[in-house]
């Protein structure tokens, strides 16, 4: 599981509130991920947290067949993918809500706010397909 950093916190408390909190640098007018002290290409500390919309793409995938650790080794096949969110930063994340024989690369995702039994809230993506069926 993720271990949070100090200059991680502010995402962590935003996903434990289903929000998406991502850096942003006014120096270099960019979203940025994964949260750190100073801006990249910069080195200005100017960055500044900002709420995201959350729409994603699916940028690429893997299927694992085998656990990548033990918190997921009674949920295989694992869809381990790096999706780029519609302000620009790409992040790894999950699929979940979809088969493997359904993904496609630059899929239109949705986030999913997803709380395990120890109270820690991660971050995965559905097909935006799913949702629309569900609503």
């Amino acid at each position: 599981m993720p271990e949070p950093t100090p200059a991680a916190s502010p995402f962590w408390e935003g996903l434990r509130e289903n929000r998406i909190l991502i850096q942003y640098s006014p120096s270099a007018d960019r979203y940025v991920f994964y949260p750190r002290v100073l801006a990249p290409g910069t080195l200005a500390d100017d960055l500044e947290w900002r709420e995201v919309s959350g729409s994603a793409s699916l940028y690429s995938y893997t299927v694992a067949r085998r656990p990548t650790a033990p918190a997921w080794d009674k949920r295989l096949p694992q869809l381990i993918a790096i999706v780029q969110l519609a302000e620009g930063p790409r992040l790894t994340s999950e699929l979940v809500n979809v088969e493997p024989a359904e993904i496609a690369i630059g899929m239109p995702l949705r986030p999913v706010f997803s709380t395990d039994e120890e109270g820690r809230t991660l971050l995965k993506f559905e097909p935006q397909v799913a949702s629309q069926a569900r609503e």
